[in-house]
């Protein structure tokens, strides 16, 4: 789907689509305006997932912590990349530029201090998922005022904050770290994968030592953490605030409930929107219900107390990562001698769907009605959350990068919500020369080819044209499909929830000289504007007629 796109004087100065009531701008300079947000559902968002240390470094004098200063294998070190750097990209407007309207950031909290030898070369905690104290962040990615400016700066921008909750495990026992109690955590064995227990009830790597999620038994704190609250001086006042959390909630001191008020804090604290949650497989499900239960509270406890920060009535949200779960199984999933169903006990609201980066075989159409007739009935309002590539895995849509055009096309305009992967939209490389494992989908984000190179700015257009269009558009994610004509390929999506409506016509594959079908959405003589080309057209006998060199059709009605 190469083609010319907009000379590069004009890839900043964007135009929005508009929604059933509005229209949008983004100006020349960069800067975010000050406009109404878009009609939002989490069914239909536009989530942008990053590597915290490796999108941008906004402080460079946080770089180095605790000594992390061993010469690490390929990408297995920290970058820089930080909360202050996630933060100048929001005010730059990248983000809106790009049609996002929630951000997920890899977990922030403290990690390891020390490394470990993998088998992949030795490694640093920079990706997030080695935790040492859930209760502080880690300096390497910023401050507490850095991160509440974070969620304060995006909800001012319109766009939601998803943190990453890690219940399942914490970071790899060093001996500069220490060794957590045997009544918090199992060292062996090692999970086998074959059966609900031997899933759940095991580690998942060697010394990665798994979190008795299990067990109700009441345990005290880890020896380490006591000494170390006690030489930041915060001892008492963490203690305090359990003895309130355990008093007001009636749980066991069993160890998922301490971590689960430690995560809850990031929500009564700052104010983020949602969490996604790592390794949902490989804990009991109840665990999920008990944390989305404390998760809502802390929720309804921000909202009472920063009433002039609230968006909108949306909940507080819940994505699972279930390694491969595929949409096509509905709400279960089968470990081969027990199925679960992971939604409908009040526990996830979606779960990130593994199959749309294995459709390349299969068309358009085959992938966008099957999904939407999938969501609108056997997920019955549930929800997914379609990528193309991701952090840990290694069978991507375009792992080479020549579908980049069409990986947007496929990704932004497919039912459910979308997560593009830091770097997606600018093509960023996922082969790297002497990494090992998932540190190849791991390199840095490459923000001099956005400033200098004219392809990569190019490729960065055509995702924001689609993008905008998603996020002006909730029918794009979270509205009903259905195909108008196999060629060019038109279909249109249809919302209608909760008193709002909306309803848009797209065309893929279209030849330059333009007659689209749109009978069936939009009245006769009804203006209606190609979001991708600018350009408005009437209605006429049903269709609408026009030229343009792009073979992409965002369809919307015009002012």
């Amino acid at each position: 789907m190469k083609q010319s796109i907009i000379s590069s004087l004009l890839i900043s100065l964007l135009l929005f689509g508009c929604n059933s009531n509005k229209k949008q701008d983004v100006l020349p300079d960069g800067k975010t305006p000050n406009t109404e947000v878009a009609h939002f559902t989490w069914e239909g968002a536009n989530v942008y997932f990053l590597l915290t240390d490796r999108f941008n470094n906004g402080d460079t004098s946080n770089d180095v912590n605790f000594n992390r200063t061993k010469e690490t294998a390929v990408l297995r070190g920290f970058e820089g990349g930080d909360i202050k750097g996630v933060t100048q990209k929001i005010k730059e407007g990248y983000f809106t530029r790009l049609g996002v309207n929630a951000i997920w950031m890899t977990p922030i909290v403290e990690q390891i201090h020390a490394g470990v030898d993998e088998g992949t070369g030795f490694t640093y905690g920079y990706h997030g998922y080695w935790t040492k104290d859930w209760t502080s962040l880690d300096p390497n990615f910023g401050t507490r005022e850095e991160l509440r400016n974070l969620v304060n700066t995006a909800h001012e921008n319109g766009i939601r904050v998803l943190l990453d909750a890690v219940i399942n495990h914490h970071g790899p026992q060093t001996d500069y770290d220490g060794v957590w109690p045997e009544e918090w955590v199992r060292t062996t064995p090692k999970c086998e994968f074959t059966t609900y227990q031997n899933t759940i009830e095991c580690t998942l790597v060697e010394n990665l030592p798994d979190i008795k999620t299990e067990s109700n038994e009441e345990v005290s704190l880890p020896p380490q953490l006591i000494e170390k609250w006690k030489s930041e001086g915060r001892y008492e006042e963490e203690v305090a605030e359990l003895n309130n959390f355990f008093m007001r909630t009636g749980h066991p001191r069993a160890p998922r409930f301490y971590v689960m008020k430690w995560l809850a804090d990031y929500i009564s604290d700052f104010g983020i929107d949602g969490y996604r949650v790592d390794t949902v497989k490989h804990t009991e499900e109840y665990v999920w219900e008990e944390f989305e239960d404390i998760c809502d509270t802390a929720f309804a406890q921000w909202k009472e107390s920063n009433p002039e920060k609230v968006l909108d009535d949306t909940p507080f949200y819940m994505v699972g990562e279930i390694y491969f779960y595929n949409i096509n199984a509905g709400k279960n999933y089968d470990f081969g001698d027990k199925v679960v169903n992971y939604f409908d006990n009040d526990s996830f609201d979606a779960m990130i769907n593994f199959d749309l980066r294995s459709t390349g075989d299969k068309s358009y159409e085959d992938v966008f009605s099957s999904y939407s007739e999938i969501l609108e009935g056997k997920m019955n309002g549930y929800g997914t959350l379609n990528y193309i590539s991701s952090h840990d895995d290694g069978g991507p849509y375009d792992k080479e990068r020549v579908k980049t055009y069409e990986s947007a096309t496929r990704l932004l305009l497919a039912p459910g919500a979308s997560q593009i992967y830091y770097g997606d939209e600018i093509g960023r490389t996922l082969i790297v020369e002497g990494t090992k494992g998932d540190a190849t989908l791991r390199s840095s984000m490459d923000w001099d080819a956005i400033e200098t190179d004219e392809d990569t700015q190019k490729l960065l257009t055509h995702w924001q044209k689609l993008g905008q269009f998603r996020n002006n558009h909730v029918a794009v994610g979270a509205g009903v499909h259905k195909m108008i004509s196999e060629m060019p390929y038109t279909f249109s999506r249809k919302y209608n929830k909760d008193g709002f409506k909306d309803e848009v016509v797209i065309a893929l594959h279209s030849l330059p000289e333009k007659s689209i079908q749109v009978s069936s959405v939009f009245k006769e003589n009804t203006v209606l504007r190609d979001a991708y080309s600018g350009q408005e057209v009437i209605v006429k006998d049903g269709s609408v007629q026009f030229t343009s060199a792009y073979d992409v059709v965002l369809l919307e009605l015009g002012n």
